[in-house]
């Protein structure tokens, strides 16, 4: 092989190798996304591995739940009782959400819990539904300890609505159906009639079978909380618990939804945690909340005999709010007769003297 040749192959070799190279290049170039995506699956995943390795430290274990020698609740008055309960939640266990507080929640009879944010209302729910446990103290219905109910009939005997209820990208039919697997077209039917929730379902063009769209984005929000609500009762519950239900809607919706809840709340044990204190002034018994304890209890009228008090002054603040809102509102309707007033003025003077003028065009 001469020279020459030896030297057009070194340079062949040479351009294969480049080329192969800059090929690599582009795979690697091409997997950048791939790790972006692994480190962002990482990062969310840590804190469900986290939650999952101290499974051990949890107040209520899966053989809590499981297991065999907790009784099936039938035939339950429904009286519910908070014993002198002390809590403060895993991550903070530093700071006391409730401290002794005792309440009771009479079978058949509303009864509603207030407060500002972080006072414990919702904490209270959450023990009741058995989410974590209490440092001290006991929760009794009709006297015996809730921890003698198991867990999962315990939570079927109960209905909850939040403020912000959580759809599936399904049908209405199966989003109500939810509450109770085992209802039939009749219960779920019953049950959206008694939230409020039938008569706009049957003016949808697929009526029952409607999509409501990722999390219920094609309905409103009113729409959504009566369907929550007939998924809450198609269960028949002994129990029903409100966490500020009504305090995310408009005046028309909240409305309907309220006379929806002054119905189904008879004859159920009921618990209420309210934002607007318009809607709790019916309540058999108001227990107010101060940093994790009972400060003031009482009906509506005897709370706001009381003068000073917490509750007095919670509902003669939310009256002030609702007054300059009012006022706000008739002023911005005022503005807006003025603004048009003024403007059919400058548009009659525009037109000629000879012009017949029609200002209401």
């Amino acid at each position: 092989m001469s020279y020459k040749d030896d030297h057009t192959s070194n340079m062949s070799d040479i351009l294969v190798v480049i080329f192969i190279f800059a090929q690599c290049l582009t795979y690697f170039a091409s997997t950048g996304p791939f790790f972006q995506s692994f480190s962002e699956a990482r990062g969310a995943a840590a804190p469900v591995f986290r939650l999952i390795d101290e499974g051990n430290d949890a107040s209520i274990n899966e053989i809590d739940i499981w297991k065999e020698d907790t009784e099936a609740i039938y035939n339950i008055n429904g009286d519910i009782e908070f014993d002198n309960i002390n809590f403060s939640y895993p991550s903070r266990k530093d700071v006391s959400a409730l401290r002794n507080l005792s309440l009771i929640a009479r079978a058949g009879q509303t009864t509603a819990l207030v407060g500002s944010s972080g006072c414990g209302k919702s904490t209270c729910i959450s023990l009741f539904l058995r989410y974590y446990e209490p440092s001290s103290g006991r929760i009794m219905i009709d006297g015996r300890p809730i921890t003698d109910y198991n867990v999962q009939q315990l939570r079927q005997n109960i209905g909850v609505v939040s403020q912000e209820p959580i759809l599936f990208g399904m049908s209405i039919y199966e989003n109500i159906r939810f509450g109770n697997v085992n209802g039939t077209q009749l219960e779920i039917e019953q049950a959206a009639r008694e939230a409020n929730a039938h008569n706009f379902i049957m003016q949808l063009p697929d009526k029952y079978e409607t999509l409501v769209g990722e999390r219920g984005v094609q309905l409103s929000g009113g729409e959504k909380q009566r369907i929550a609500l007939a998924r809450a009762l198609v269960k028949q519950p002994t129990f029903l618990l409100l966490d500020e239900a009504t305090s995310a809607l408009d005046n028309v919706s909240e409305k309907l939804v309220q006379e929806a809840l002054d119905r189904v709340c008879k004859g159920r044990t009921t618990i209420v945690i309210a934002h607007r204190l318009t809607t709790i002034q019916k309540a058999h018994h108001i227990y107010v909340l101060d940093k994790g304890n009972v400060i003031e209890q009482g009906t509506h009228e005897t709370l706001m005999a009381k003068e000073g008090g917490k509750y007095q002054t919670m509902v003669k603040h939310q009256q002030m709010e609702r007054i300059n809102d009012d006022q706000d509102n008739m002023m911005s309707i005022q503005k807006a007769i003025e603004e048009d007033e003024k403007l059919k003025f400058e548009r009659s003077r525009s037109l000629g003297d000879g012009q017949i003028v029609d200002v209401n065009k």
